[in-house]
């Protein structure tokens, strides 16, 4: 039994500035399936949003994000963040943060769907060295105590330890240590939620392999909402190379001028949408899937060698090495790019506070549906996101009391045996992927939808009964959550009788006259 303050699970953007936030006051543990910088934070490559130029205002912001929610983002939720925006740029520079400048001033981009250059980066791996920063500052801070390698296994909650307290109650969370194969019991008056989103629920994603949903699908197992699950981004541009894994080609490639091509050197995208390769995201991501089908092609082309070879260089050093490596010179030949899933915009339903349904229960970050997004997101809103919510979840648990440690018990495996066939579960794994990517992808039908939640109905029946009889292990874990967000995503999506934003339906091929979210909400 360890006990804590607080517990934040997922050590990402937002799980580390909540700590930092916290660790003045209160006692905090960190815990992250793998080590403190494996998640999707460290991936980010276009920056952060916020209103630091001459001519931008927090209106234009708040209306470019709004524009790019179609028609479902919150406002209030919208002008908190924005407004909270840039004290969370002065904050990463007070730490440390690098970002890059020029004559002395932070040098903005632009990316697709902002009507204004407020994107601050550090050159094209903004997320690594934000991250680098914030696990150096956690390291040397007091108070923070990092369990790296320890998975979520379930949160523990006043309700199904049958304790008669109303509300239902959030006690803490057991996790399975990989290095001692043991369930540890974590004991806390508060709990973070943190754990990023579910990209590798599709087949193809930019996302790193922890993203498989789990803070999204222990909620839903506690009892709360979720929220707009039916909006899944899936970034346009994703390197496509048979060697690599999906290497993601950032926004701000077409924010300085990349054009996007068919094989043929034909450009696309003006006869798709007027704003052309600076259309948001849902937009240029339908348009190469409809090209790529309608030509039979693997992939298309994204060419930014007009632009001089310092110029590339200096604005793009991560992506011309990398693919350099590869064999493709940037500075004079276009790149291979597909489509993949990237960004999860609905999640666990929270307050402005970060507050779940659950009592000592926050979320933040990719995993929570605070409202902001909407429909879509809109380009580098994620990151200041985090920080945001970080901030202000941080400081509604400091302004709460901590009540004395409840009793909780032990996790109990006295009645399991070790699995004999660990087989079923990557297989399992390889279908949830690849019928997700097929019938749950960019562009959907009723009978797709219907085919995926048939399989889905099939797949936790099998899952649930590994999960009651064998020893867990990380593989089933995820593998459990994957299948709930799967779920998730199915019944959100089949509940939406328009197309919207990232969710487009070849049935209800019209947007409704009115917005209203996807609410789900668990039966037990």
């Amino acid at each position: 039994m360890k006990d804590f303050d607080v517990l934040i699970v997922g050590s990402g953007l937002a799980g580390l500035s909540a700590a930092l936030h916290l660790a003045p006051t209160h006692r905090v543990a960190v815990l992250t399936k793998r080590s403190m910088n494996d998640g999707s934070s460290g991936w980010a490559q276009g920056g952060i949003a916020a209103v630091l130029g001459e001519g931008d205002s927090f209106e234009a912001h708040v209306d470019d994000t709004l524009i790019a929610g179609a028609g479902l983002s919150d406002l209030e939720a919208t002008r908190f963040v924005v407004e909270h925006a840039p004290e969370s740029i002065a904050w990463l520079r007070q730490l440390g943060v690098p970002f890059s400048l020029e004559e002395g001033q932070l040098h903005l981009t632009r990316e697709g769907g902002h009507s204004a250059r407020r994107i601050v980066h550090v050159t094209d791996a903004t997320g690594a060295a934000v991250q680098r920063t914030l696990i150096e500052t956690v390291r040397r801070t007091p108070n923070i105590e990092v369990f790296e390698q320890h998975t979520l296994v379930d949160l523990i909650t006043s309700r199904k330890l049958g304790q008669p307290s109303e509300p239902n109650t959030c006690l803490g969370l057991y996790a399975l240590d990989e290095a001692t194969d043991e369930v540890i019991t974590f004991r806390a008056p508060q709990t973070i939620l943190a754990t990023g989103g579910a990209g590798k629920v599709y087949l193809y994603t930019t996302n790193p392999d922890t993203a498989t949903g789990d803070g999204i699908a222990a909620a839903w197992r506690a009892g709360c909402r979720v929220t707009n699950m039916e909006f899944i981004q899936f970034h346009p541009t994703c390197l496509y190379h048979p060697l690599v894994k999906s290497f993601l080609i950032t926004e701000a490639v077409r924010g300085e001028g990349g054009k996007l091509l068919l094989p043929d050197g034909t450009r696309f995208m003006p006869a798709h949408d007027p704003r052309a390769e600076l259309a948001p995201r849902d937009v240029v991501a339908r348009a190469i899937d409809f090209e790529m089908k309608k030509h039979g092609l693997d992939c298309v082309y994204l060419d930014i060698s007009h632009q001089p070879p310092e110029f590339v260089r200096e604005h793009f050093p991560n992506i011309h090495a990398r693919c350099l490596e590869l064999g493709i010179d940037i500075t004079r030949e276009p790149i291979p790019v597909v489509p993949a899933a990237h960004y999860t915009c609905g999640g666990i339903h929270t307050d402005l506070e970060g507050r779940t349904d659950l009592t000592g229960l926050h979320a933040i970050g990719e995993t929570a549906y605070t409202g902001l997004h909407g429909a879509n997101r809109l380009a580098s809103n994620s990151l200041v996101e985090c920080m945001v919510f970080a901030r202000a979840a941080a400081k509604d648990i400091k302004a709460t009391p901590l009540p004395a440690p409840p009793e909780v018990p032990p996790w109990d495996e006295s009645r399991v045996t070790d699995a004999d066939e660990s087989v079923v579960i990557s297989h399992n794994w390889d279908e949830l992927r690849r019928f997700m990517w097929d019938y749950v992808g960019i562009v959907r039908t009723n009978k797709r939808l219907e085919r995926a939640s048939h399989r889905i109905r099939l797949l936790q029946e099998e899952i649930q009964e590994f999960y009651a009889n064998f020893h867990i292990t990380r593989d089933l874990l995820e593998l459990r959550n994957l299948v709930t967000v799967a779920d998730l995503i199915v019944r959100s999506a089949q509940s939406r009788h328009e197309s919207r934003g990232l969710h487009f339906s070849r049935d209800y091929p019209q947007m409704a006259d009115v917005a209203h979210p996807t609410i789900l909400a668990p039966t037990h």
